[in-house]
């Protein structure tokens, strides 16, 4: 049994120069996106199989929302990079929770991706979103970005709903709209979202019943000069959505691939690895950014990787290659140490490899 031990800790040394650029990605890296019926997750599956061409394994992870996301990325679970709505860095930088403060100087964009647009989905009494005062709206779990981006428009536009905010799930909530037992719901994400291009089936069905729920609701108008001064303008109409009449000018805000700033540590052997596994991401995206335009969602058409959004630092990570990403400290003996310990399950200690306590 030792001689065996012995040879497999060797192959291990031999194969390190091969194992600092490949190592870090045979393990499975966490992705977290959105719900299961979003762009997010569609955009998470479609990363991930251009990730694994360069032999980096995605676990993508559903999710409640932007702000979801950045709190578990800072946390212990196996989340390295999400996607977010991009005005969730001043939500969290105007928060008063300096934990989140300091969360949101360590965030870096990756990569910029499309708009969302915002779907204020509502009976068709609900003509403009002032007619909201007083209503029943669901506005999204709490600290999500559909909450986040609801609850910024409302506080612009003056506008308070009932007191009773609905948190349901996005299904739940398209139904308690088709059924009256809510007004309005906001929806934040690229178009054409699965969401409502499900409703297409009532009107395919013909049932009488059905096409009666569908003409009872519609697209919100969103295009107040007071929301232009923070979101970008865009439109929903019969294009997106073959269910819908007419054409409605709406908002939209950015959907961006973010991380942490792994670039900060180099002498941290955990940031040495992250930061090469998003370093070998950069390039899976740039080089099949061609490929996920024409065969994947529709938003991958929108995406201009060189885009600057907003007060959003650049990840240097994933801009380099991955030879960029390991210094020449990387390839000494030491590091092959630390590198041998990690990949054994123990802990590197005052030079020493030690069980860890």
């Amino acid at each position: 049994m030792k001689t065996c031990q012995h040879i497999a800790l060797m192959v291990i040394v031999i194969f390190t120069g091969f194992l600092t650029t490949s190592a870090a990605n045979a393990e499975e890296i966490g992705m977290v996106t959105g719900s299961t019926t979003g762009t997010y997750f569609q955009f998470g599956n479609e990363i991930a199989g251009a990730a694994a061409k360069e032999g980096l394994n995605i676990k993508v992870k559903s999710s409640k929302g932007s702000l979801d996301n950045i709190l578990r990325l800072d946390s212990r679970e196996n989340a390295a990079f999400a996607i977010v709505q991009s005005d969730v860095l001043r939500f969290l930088k105007n928060s008063q929770d300096r934990k989140m403060q300091r969360t949101a100087r360590r965030l870096r964009l990756m990569f910029p991706f499309y708009n969302e647009e915002v779907h204020l989905f509502a009976r068709k009494e609900i003509r403009r979103i002032e007619d909201l005062q007083g209503k029943r709206v669901v506005v999204g779990a709490a600290g999500s970005g559909n909450f986040i981006t609801s609850s910024n428009l409302l506080h612009i536009m003056g506008v308070r709903p009932s007191e009773e905010y609905t948190h349901l799930d996005p299904p739940d909530a398209v139904r308690a709209v088709l059924m009256g037992e809510a007004d309005a719901m906001f929806y934040v994400a690229g178009k054409p979202v699965k969401l409502f291009k499900n409703l297409e089936t009532l009107m395919d069905d013909k049932d009488p019943n059905y096409v009666k729920l569908i003409n009872s609701v519609h697209f919100v108008p969103l295009d107040a000069p007071r929301m232009l001064k923070e979101y970008v303008p865009s439109e929903i109409g019969p294009a997106d959505y073959k269910w819908v009449e007419t054409g409605a000018p709406t908002v939209a805000v950015k959907a961006v691939l973010i991380s942490f700033n792994f670039s900060a540590r180099s002498d941290n052997p955990y940031y040495r690895q992250r930061c090469q596994q998003l370093a070998l991401l950069g390039k899976a995206i740039r080089d099949n950014i061609y490929g996920l335009r024409s065969s994947g969602h529709p938003k991958w058409r929108e995406v201009n990787l060189e885009e600057r959004v907003g007060s959003w630092e650049l990840d240097l990570c994933s801009r380099s290659s991955v030879d960029q990403t390991m210094t020449t400290t990387d390839r000494t003996e030491e590091y092959q140490q630390k590198l041998k310990c990690t990949i054994l399950g123990k802990c590197w200690t005052y030079g020493k490899c030690v069980t860890c306590q």
